[in-house]
């Protein structure tokens, strides 16, 4: 990617990683993304705002090959992403000052070894002087780290708001489309942003005051009129749950499967929505996405030995980690000989604390008797969300 100009003085640099296809071993990025710093230019100094992930750090350097001098390093977080480049850029201007919160200043000297003499810590709200630019730093703890901050420029009433608020897409032009950003910046929100639901609506009621024209996250693209994104976090993660039912599942030789074909058609037969994965091919970005706004989980699975199918520890773990919202969760399955199904994946899911509903578990292929408390469990759900008033 080439440096390009957001405004007169503010320029986007970093990289656009079109191949990448995991992040942190763990997410998928069926869109790619970009790793953005952003280069504001007063009239007296000049500050670079964040670096990019060290495999990035060619495409940055042969950006700042236009630039001859450099009064600050803004550092807003220490993951690797955004920091791994510092040393580099550091090194390659002497005279720079790396700017960055106390709570940064000690992670980046641990995680990176960064000499204290390089650094100037700055309070939330303290402002930096570029002739005529301001920069004023706002901290933004827990989105999604303690130490995360932001920069706002206060004559351009422009917002840089590191990991929160982007997404994970790369894409050739410049500024973000609603209808086209929205997918890759809800799944960014519920793999990322999602465990922290309750700093996402302190910042979002932190920032409320201040005129923002214009949203620069560090991944994805930029924001014109960030409302409707600053909206969209704030349904995401204080709205209520929607009248939707999330069903991972697996199926080893099909009686889970005749549960959950089952569960799906007597829940649609109250009203009740249903997006269901088969664990086997589904991508856990596209769970969790889901997860965000459904008041409840039901978990399909076959004992394996005696305890629940790997995949569904994993999903359990995976939405006991993320917490999202939900209000009711509950489990179906098929086993053998014994079973622990219950007892490990209630534990796993705890941290939901959600409202566990009778399970439903056939000893072998499901019978009459089993399909009834299916229809039971669904008209459960269904009579659950209609007393929350979930629509």
């Amino acid at each position: 990617m080439n440096a390009r100009p957001i405004t007169a003085d503010i320029t986007l640099m970093g990289a656009v990683d079109w191949d990448r296809r995991l992040f942190d071993a763990l997410i998928p990025l069926p869109e790619g993304t970009t790793y953005n710093a952003y280069l504001v230019r007063g009239s007296e100094k000049t500050a670079l705002l964040d670096t990019v992930d060290p495999a990035a750090l060619d495409v940055l350097m042969r950006q700042l090959d236009a630039v001859d001098h450099l009064d600050y390093l803004v550092a807003h977080h220490a993951e690797q992403d955004h920091s791994g480049s510092i040393p580099a850029v550091l090194a390659r201007y002497p005279e720079a000052i790396l700017v960055t919160s106390p709570k940064g200043k000690e992670l980046l000297q641990e995680l990176l070894d960064i000499p204290y003499q390089r650094f100037r810590t700055v309070a939330d709200g303290e402002t930096l002087s570029l002739g005529n630019k301001t920069l004023r730093f706002i901290y933004l703890p827990w989105v999604h780290w303690p130490e995360t901050m932001g920069t706002y420029i206060e004559e351009d009433h422009v917002l840089f708001s590191c990991d929160f608020l982007g997404s994970h897409r790369a894409q050739s032009g410049l500024f973000a489309e609603r209808d086209v950003v929205m997918h890759g910046a809800k799944r960014y929100y519920a793999e990322i942003m999602m465990p922290f639901r309750s700093f996402v609506i302190k910042n979002l009621d932190k920032l409320a005051g201040t005129q923002i024209d214009m949203v620069c996250p560090s991944h994805g693209p930029v924001y014109k009129d960030p409302t409707f994104i600053m909206d969209a976090y704030r349904e995401w993660a204080g709205g209520p749950p929607h009248n939707k039912v999330v069903i991972p599942f697996v199926s080893m030789h099909g009686s889970t499967l005749k549960m959950v074909d089952h569960l799906t058609a007597a829940l649609a037969d109250r009203g009740v929505s249903v997006e269901r994965f088969d664990l086997t091919t589904s991508d856990l970005g596209d769970v969790a996405m889901s997860l965000v706004d459904a008041a409840t989980i039901v978990i399909g699975t076959p004992a394996v030995l005696t305890g629940p199918h790997p995949k569904t520890i994993e999903i359990a773990y995976l939405a006991g980690a993320l917490r999202p919202k939900t209000r009711f969760v509950s489990i179906v399955g098929s086993f053998g000989w014994g079973q622990r199904i219950v007892d490990v994946l209630g534990g796993l899911i705890a941290p939901l604390k959600a409202e566990l509903l009778t399970p439903v578990l056939a000893k072998g292929d499901p019978r009459a008797a089993d399909m009834q408390a299916i229809d039971a469990l669904a008209e459960t759900i269904a009579a659950k969300h209609r007393e929350a008033g979930l629509r």
